[in-house]
């Protein structure tokens, strides 16, 4: 019954439109159900926790990080098994084993609870659905990718609106337990019956092409899936230009969404003006999410990363100018358009650079990379803080970073041993 409710869908759907844009809305509404896994939901229940297990924030911000780091490490599995079984298919699993995550954190009443709570909600949100949701948007689309993937990432920013008041509201109203229940029941509800009914794993196994071009035995390499092995990419310096870059952004990103009240509250904000500054950012990054991921159709890659990687330098060096809430304005408006570009760019460069055939161990892989820096990022502007009292050097000379990479990002190029005809697709070169 399942299965023909699923085909009569795809039937009527795919008569009316190309049904990779069935697909995109279906993994724009998984980015945001990834939200009890991301950084700004889980900072809001640092204070119940400390408050009711006498744990400090510092063994919390312990618990959090080393979690983070360890569901990392499992990341290049997970990146295996969508080669083998697909990301549909497992995107309904991951959404189920989210939702019990949910539920049993309620009952977390040790360190060591946290910890292993932690784990599974960074694994499962930030990780493993936001791993799936990128590789499925990349196999359904080539030459419109950027779009494609701007317009996923949109739940980011969303989530990043929604998530955080509602989830203060029910802190409030019936406690921090209670509201992980109903995070975990509505992680269930939002999610598993459009992944069920409308996720497929790739055009080709419903006879179609990435972008809607019909397969035929005459049309060519375009349509041959292609790509190189991670052993491959991992030979190559274009795998080391976009993971130091993606850490780099991954990592200050991080910082400044940790830290983002604390900074602002050292320049002369209020905790709630310093807290609403989330909101502009959130709506900056969701108008510019598509507008980048064009871009990255439209205009060459390396120019395109090098400068994504001078907006994060700014954001750093702008959050250090702030002194009235028109500087505070002005930084999240910068801060959003630095995450716009650092979502857009973690899921759209493995694609643009080493092919579809093996994405998902590569991504695998390379999110791995990604999370490690994410969960180093707050460490160096905790301990500055700590020693100092003050963010701003700190802040200005991790600026250095990203301005030293956007040099070298400028030399990323396609890797030797993938064919033109599997990269060109994604990338066709800007016109005179």
């Amino acid at each position: 019954m399942l299965t023909g409710l699923r085909q009569s869908l795809f039937r009527t759907m795919g008569q009316r439109v190309f049904y990779g844009w069935v697909i995109l809305p279906v993994a724009a509404l998984t980015m945001f159900g990834t939200g009890p896994g991301q950084s700004h939901l889980i900072g809001l229940f640092f204070d119940p926790l400390s408050q009711e297990l006498g744990l400090s924030r510092t063994a919390i911000a312990a618990a959090y990080g080393a979690a983070t780091l360890v569901a990392a490490f499992l990341l290049p599995k997970l990146g295996s098994m969508i080669d083998r079984i697909g990301p549909a298919r497992l995107l309904w699993i991951l959404t189920l084993a989210l939702g019990f995550a949910c539920v049993l954190f309620s009952f977390a009443s040790s360190w060591l609870a946290i910890a292993i709570g932690f784990g599974c909600l960074r694994f499962l949100g930030q990780g493993s659905l936001m791993l799936s949701c990128n590789n499925l948007v990349s196999q359904w689309f080539n030459r419109k990718r950027g779009f494609a993937l701007g317009i996923m990432s949109l739940g980011f920013p969303i989530s990043m609106a929604v998530h955080p008041p509602l989830c203060q509201w029910l802190i409030e109203t019936v406690g921090w337990r209670e509201t992980w229940i109903w995070l975990g029941i509505s992680t269930w509800i939002i999610l598993l019956p459009p992944i069920i009914l409308l996720a497929y794993n790739k055009p080709e196994q419903v006879g179609l092409a990435p972008d809607g071009v019909p397969q035929t035995n005459d049309s060519g390499d375009s349509t041959v899936m292609t790509g190189l092995t991670r052993s491959e990419a991992l030979r190559s310096s274009t795998f080391y230009i976009i993971t130091a870059s993606l850490f780099t952004l991954s990592m200050l990103v991080t910082a400044l969404h940790v830290e983002n009240k604390g900074i602002l509250m050292k320049h002369g904000l209020s905790a709630q003006d310093a807290t609403s500054m989330f909101t502009i950012t959130g709506i900056t990054a969701a108008i510019t999410m598509p507008i980048i991921g064009r871009m990255l159709d439209r205009f060459r890659t390396e120019w395109m990363l090098a400068g994504g990687l001078l907006i994060m330098a700014a954001s750093l060096v702008s959050a250090t100018l702030v002194g009235s809430m028109t500087g505070a304005v002005i930084y999240a408006v910068i801060f959003g358009l630095n995450n716009a570009a650092t979502m857009n760019y973690v899921a759209f460069l493995w694609p643009r650079y080493f092919g579809r055939k093996h994405l998902g161990s590569i991504q695998g892989t390379g999110q791995m990379i990604v999370i490690v820096g994410a969960s180093l990022g707050p460490l160096p502007l905790a301990m500055a803080f700590d020693i100092s009292g003050t963010y701003d050097w700190t802040l200005r000379s991790l600026a250095l970073l990203p301005i030293l990479l956007a040099v070298v990002a400028l030399f990323l190029r396609a890797p030797a041993a993938l064919s033109r005809s599997a990269v060109a697709p994604t990338h066709p070169d800007p016109k005179p």
